[in-house]
């Protein structure tokens, strides 16, 4: 945690302290695991505010800092701090909602917005991160197992779903990183479809979205399986095509690559194949504290991809009246290119 506040401190620019207020990164540079709290730094002071629900928590998770707890507004405590430290210059998270910058104004300080200025730092991952990140795809990977010979014609999707949550609780998943996607048949072709009441039927394709948790950090990955059937032949065309997008992306990862690259290195497989009208989301997005981070791997955000971060890799295809196919793994970059973080199988199960 030192090392983090430290970071934070070099990077101190035109401002007397900074203020965060974004929980999650309140929890990467702190440790706390509350849901209410803010941190005012400064090079020499260190203050974490909270509220009385959270005293004692805060007394046992967040070590080394000044606790206060708040008993007014809070841009009235961060003013009172302010003045108490010194504060003339205040850099803020531009993240804050417009009400609190609003009262925040009226303060008197000079106000300096700072954009995914700790989200930056949490992209590169430090080791004990990466171990709960292994741990929350193998939390994932072995929820999946045990669900997937029920996953057959006559099963229902949203019944595939709620097995899936339940066996990533019983692996150890203290809470589940987003609501699970089991999408088959013509509700595939939605990328983010809402598991419903229809049952698995043949020559379904069948999309399963799930992530696993460990230590408070996440992981995502996506399998798309094929239920058998006739005039199944597109249908498995369709899934090639995305392996090798998905293959291609994997194999332009190495640290100093621009993001735009790797979304590329996918896209223009799926366009060659005449697909590109169908694939409309960015190749993938890094995770850990959150489901969704940085880096972005998209085609319109550029990004300089580091060593030590973790991102997915999913590129997809939605035919309306057809179905869709999505095939998302979890990598983590290395020297000399990327390790595959998840590792069930990605060659086509028709089943």
């Amino acid at each position: 945690m030192n090392s983090r506040l430290a970071g934070i401190r070099a990077s101190f620019k035109g401002i007397d302290g900074f203020l965060v207020t974004d929980i999650n990164n309140v929890r990467y540079v702190t440790g706390f695991r509350g849901s209410s709290g803010f941190l005012l730094i400064t090079k020499a002071a260190k203050f974490f505010v909270t509220d009385f629900r959270y005293k004692e928590q805060a007394e046992c998770e967040v070590k080394g800092w000044d606790i206060v707890i708040e008993k007014e507004k809070r841009a009235g405590t961060v003013s009172m701090l302010a003045k108490k430290l010194g504060i003339n210059r205040l850099g803020f998270e531009s993240s804050v909602s417009y009400g609190f910058f609003d009262a925040l104004s009226k303060k008197g300080m000079v106000l300096k917005p700072f954009k995914d200025f700790i989200e930056r730092l949490r992209a590169a991952k430090e080791e004990r991160e990466k171990a709960a990140i292994k741990e929350a795809v193998r939390r994932a990977e072995s929820a999946f197992l045990e669900v997937k010979p029920y996953i057959k014609t006559g099963a229902k999707e949203n019944r595939i779903a709620m097995m899936l949550e339940e066996n990533l609780k019983r692996e150890g998943c203290k809470c589940i990183p987003f609501d699970i996607i089991v999408a088959s048949g013509r509700n595939s072709s939605m990328p983010h479809a809402k598991p419903s009441e229809k049952r698995l039927d043949a020559g379904d394709l069948v999309v399963i979205d799930w992530g696993g948790e460990a230590g408070g950090y996440f992981s995502d990955m996506t399998r798309t399986l094929l239920i058998r059937g006739a005039d199944i032949g597109r249908k498995k065309e369709i899934y090639r095509i995305v392996l090798e997008a998905n293959r291609k992306a994997v194999s332009a990862i190495s640290p100093g690559i621009d993001s735009r690259e790797i979304d590329n290195s996918a896209r223009d497989i799926i366009k060659k194949a005449g697909y590109a009208g169908f694939f409309g989301h960015g190749t993938g997005h890094g995770i850990g504290l959150q489901v969704h981070e940085s880096p972005h791997i998209t085609w319109n955000r550029k990004e300089r991809i580091r060593e030590d971060m973790v991102f997915t890799v999913e590129p997809g295809i939605y035919v309306p009246g057809v179905g869709g196919v999505r095939i998302e793994d979890m990598v983590l970059v290395r020297p000399k290119g990327a390790e595959v973080l998840t590792r069930l199988p990605r060659k086509l199960e028709v089943i």
